[in-house]
């Protein structure tokens, strides 16, 4: 295995692919994860990280559909749900650059 950070901090930040494509903070990093995992030192882990994260966000994500119909308030939940999908992925990158351990918070852990 060898450290590369680089390919973290890459990984972290193909999350943002979303904003461009919609689709692609998933698929990026999980074809870097399956792809690389076994190469490259706590890419396993903070791959499983990503990916947890990623399809969190979309369970958020779908949920406050029914919240906009019923409530009113799934635009403040939308709103907050954009900007920790797009805050988190770079603070977690620059934590990886430097070698720091990362933290997604509300994720569902669905790879351990």
């Amino acid at each position: 295995m060898r450290d590369d950070n680089q390919l973290l901090v890459l990984t972290h930040l193909s999350q943002l692919l979303t904003y461009l494509t919609g689709f692609g903070g998933l698929i990026v990093p999980l074809v870097i994860w399956v792809t690389q995992k076994d190469k490259v030192f706590k890419l396993d882990e903070q791959g499983k990280q990503i990916i947890n994260f990623q399809i969190s966000i979309f369970i958020y994500a779908i949920l406050s559909i029914p919240a906009i119909i019923l409530l009113g308030l799934g635009f403040i939940m939308l709103i907050v749900i954009g900007l920790i999908a797009f805050v988190f992925p770079i603070m977690n990158a620059v934590r990886a650059s430097n070698g720091d351990p990362i933290n997604y918070p509300l994720s569902i852990t669905f790879l351990k």
